[in-house]
């Protein structure tokens, strides 16, 4: 191990004080330009790092924005950290990220440790948590910032689309297509709440023109291509007079898609899909699949404004509500 760099090694190498070369890694706007140009180069080539936690325990906060999500599997998430990251790129704050497997035990550790921190926000996926959760985000005194979904009470502000919604859009955009035999197939299930609500409300459009599902199939396990490929064999040989099959991530409907193709199945003449999400991953497909864009990354950015705005002062609680957009592509 070498040497524990301190700030007054910094400040001694730049030949200012101690208490300079803080208010300079600060930013500390009575620091002329050189000086803090000067003390940031010192620091940046010998591998300086400051001490955050001295900070936070002067200034109540760190310039860290805690983001809590259950997976980093697929581009889902990813893409919602891309619109934070992208909204903070040009301000001090930087994300922290921290994955809860779709455990509510978990989350409620990972927000405790967040909080723990004095972060300048949180961000929090889904609207669902265990009372010492929800009770921690309502206390927190930063802002705190569900995402993804709408369809619930929020802790405090919320931006989201309503998944009850998106699976009703898509049932009818299925049944305008003329499919009366459809199935569903979802993975994470009861666990991915977003998906259940999806789901829910797939259902219940259909039952709202006198059908119900031929078949389904609700997976506890992830989704993945091999999963969908997998769970898609099995539906059609116990139901294999299905028309459409609706899935509740694309991962799943690639998975489909692969199957159809390795059986000789025509899509959408023998067998029409459609997913949710609108992933990057069905750009480079022969093929074009049905699906529901989220606004993933528009979510993400928001949220990080959020934040922001609220750094001025509390703001009132702010329910950001964006429309799903079906796209039908080819697959239907």
């Amino acid at each position: 191990m070498g040497k524990k760099l301190l700030l007054k090694d910094i400040a001694k190498l730049a030949g200012v004080s101690e208490m300079t070369a803080s208010r300079a890694m600060r930013g500390a706007q009575d620091v002329s330009e050189a000086t803090r140009q000067k003390v940031e180069k010192i620091a940046r080539e010998v591998g300086y790092v400051p001490n955050r936690i001295a900070g936070a325990l002067a200034s109540k906060t760190v310039n860290l924005v805690g983001v809590v999500v259950p997976s980093l599997n697929s581009s889902v998430f990813p893409e919602v950290l891309s619109g934070i990251s992208s909204t903070l790129k040009a301000t001090p704050l930087k994300p922290v990220i921290g994955v809860t497997g779709y455990d509510l035990l978990e989350e409620e550790e990972v927000i405790r440790e967040m909080l723990s921190w004095r972060p300048t926000g949180v961000v929090v996926a889904g609207l669902e948590h265990n009372e010492a959760a929800r009770t921690m985000l309502a206390n927190a005194d930063c802002p705190v910032v569900e995402v993804m979904d709408v369809d619930g009470t929020p802790v405090k502000h919320c931006v989201g689309i309503s998944h009850l919604e998106a699976g009703r859009d898509m049932a009818r955009t299925i049944l305008k297509a003329g499919y009366r035999r459809i199935g569903f197939i979802g993975t994470k299930m009861p666990q991915d709440y977003r998906a259940e609500k999806r789901f829910k409300g797939f259902v219940e459009a259909l039952a709202a023109e006198g059908l119900s599902l031929a078949d389904q199939e609700l997976y506890s396990g992830v989704s993945s291509i091999e999963t969908g490929h997998k769970l898609t064999e099995l539906l059609l040989a116990r139901t294999p007079d299905l028309e459409c099959i609706y899935f509740s991530s694309d991962v799943l409907s690639v998975g489909a898609y692969m199957h159809c193709l390795s059986k000789g199945i025509s899509v959408p003449g023998d067998l029409a899909l459609a997913g949710f999400n609108n992933l990057e991953l069905l750009r480079g497909l022969p093929l074009t699949l049905a699906t529901t864009d989220a606004h993933r990354f528009q979510i993400g950015q928001k949220a990080a404004e959020i934040i922001l705005e609220s750094q001025s002062g509390e703001r009132p609680a702010q329910v950001v509500t964006l429309q799903p957009e079906v796209t039908t592509g080819q697959s239907l």
